[in-house]
């Protein structure tokens, strides 16, 4: 680790280049790392082209502006060899076209039966790595998940044991945590529906990462006092989980919400609050041997030097955030490199073609969520290099996944599973699953 009186000269918030890349944050970037991409194909329903009205003049952003940083750093082409042919993609619908029928809400929860090939696939996956959806509670999950159609009521008392038996799904996002604090028996209850080698990642109270106080419609209404508070993030946030959860502790994340402007322009004392916030925090080795402290932003404005510097003093990490309102993965990646080494986690939140305010349009087009629509499978490639290089050097790699990234986020997590097989071992022949 890199102490905080390490450097001999101040650092300015200037987004920085190669070479101060790797003497600000004082570690070598990854060795003969790579650029990562390739060219999308048309997916099985093609992505929506037409123009969307905009809500505000910030929604003509579909792309936000990089740093310098982003641009001024090459990434080389050698790390992880030629990628193989991605595999074919699964048709637009989920495993079986009828219905089953409805079962009474005091039943248990039962999972699908998967198939050989399905169990094939994520044994061929590194142990490191853990994939997962942003909660389990939706009932078009049916053939998928669940062995039949359960209320959305059920599968969150229920469910949760029938998700973890899925052979890929092996960490969940615990996204409920944002709008109220879950307790310590909460925890211990979704501790007991899990095998052992199951891990959560868990999303810290919007009351400590969001600046704003918000109406219920979502708008500012006022600054928020608690933001970045250690002491209310350690007590309804870190403490409890740990306590609930132990050892299936995967990842803690503070996912910090977008900033107003005026305080992206006072973006060096809000560094200074993530400092003391994320020093005040206990080490998490001794009761989470897997768990990592995360911090999750929504702003580039975050993406510069002094961000990886507060991180790496604290012992925290990066979360890769597949956003609109962040630069793509690839440019993402010097921060990475300048924690290394450092476990991977990733949230991939909502599809690019729905621009940074499209969570509304994601959930029209894609609901129920029991098929893909948007396919994107250049963040497929991408996504798996990255997992492919980082789990084979020994590290944990957590990734969850919405049903806005394509419209099913367990059929998203079957092909992310393709891509990382393809990459491991390119001669075996993808033959698909039941999950197609």
């Amino acid at each position: 680790m890199v102490a905080a009186g390490a450097f001999n000269h101040p650092i300015s918030l200037q987004p920085f280049g190669q070479w101060s890349l790797r003497v600000v944050c004082g570690v070598a970037a990854l060795a003969n790392s790579q650029a990562i991409g390739c060219t999308p194909r048309l997916a099985s329903q093609p992505a929506k082209t037409a123009a969307r009205p905009l809500r505000d003049r910030k929604q003509a952003l579909t792309s936000p502006p990089l740093p310098p940083l982003f641009t001024a750093l090459p990434l080389q082409d050698d790390l992880f060899g030629t990628p193989p042919a991605p595999p074919a993609a699964p048709p637009a619908s989920g495993p079986a076209d009828a219905v089953p029928a409805k079962r009474g809400q005091g039943l248990k929860v039962r999972p699908a039966p998967q198939d050989d090939a399905l169990h094939a696939l994520a044994q061929a996956l590194p142990p490191q790595l853990r994939m997962g959806t942003s909660s389990w509670t939706y009932p078009a999950w049916n053939g998928l998940v669940w062995d039949a159609v359960y209320e959305a009521p059920q599968l969150s008392k229920q469910g949760l044991a029938a998700y973890a038996a899925h052979p890929l799904l092996r960490t969940v996002s615990l996204d409920r945590n944002f709008y109220r604090p879950l307790t310590v028996s909460q925890y211990q209850r979704y501790a007991e529906q899990v095998p052992e080698d199951f891990r959560f990642v868990v999303k810290a109270p919007s009351l400590v990462t969001d600046a704003l106080v918000r109406t219920e419609d979502g708008r500012g209404r006022e600054p928020n006092p608690a933001f970045l508070n250690p002491e209310l993030a350690l007590r309804e946030f870190v403490e409890p989980a740990l306590e609930g959860l132990g050892s299936k502790v995967g990842a803690l994340v503070f996912q910090i919400s977008p900033l107003p402007m005026a305080l992206l322009d006072r973006m060096p004392q809000v560094l200074e609050q993530l400092r003391t916030l994320l020093q005040a925090l206990p080490a998490l080795a001794s009761r989470a041997p897997d768990g990592v402290i995360v911090v999750e932003v929504r702003d580039p404005e975050w993406l510069t030097p002094e961000f990886a510097s507060v991180l790496r003093n604290a012992g925290a990490t990066y979360c890769l955030g597949l956003h609109p309102k962040l630069p793509p993965l690839a440019d993402q990646l010097p921060l990475l490199r300048a924690l290394w080494p450092t476990p991977l986690v990733c949230r991939w939140n909502l599809n690019a073609v729905h621009g940074p305010y499209g969570y509304e349009d994601a959930e029209k087009r894609y609901a129920p969520y029991d098929r893909l629509h948007d396919l994107d499978p250049a963040t497929h490639e991408a996504l798996a290099k990255v997992i492919v290089g980082i789990t084979g050097r020994g590290q944990n790699a957590y990734i969850t996944i919405s049903n806005h990234a394509e419209g099913c986020a367990p059929l998203t997590v079957q092909r992310l599973a393709q891509h990382v097989r393809a990459r491991l071992n390119p001669a075996i022949p993808d033959q698909g699953t039941a999950l197609e």
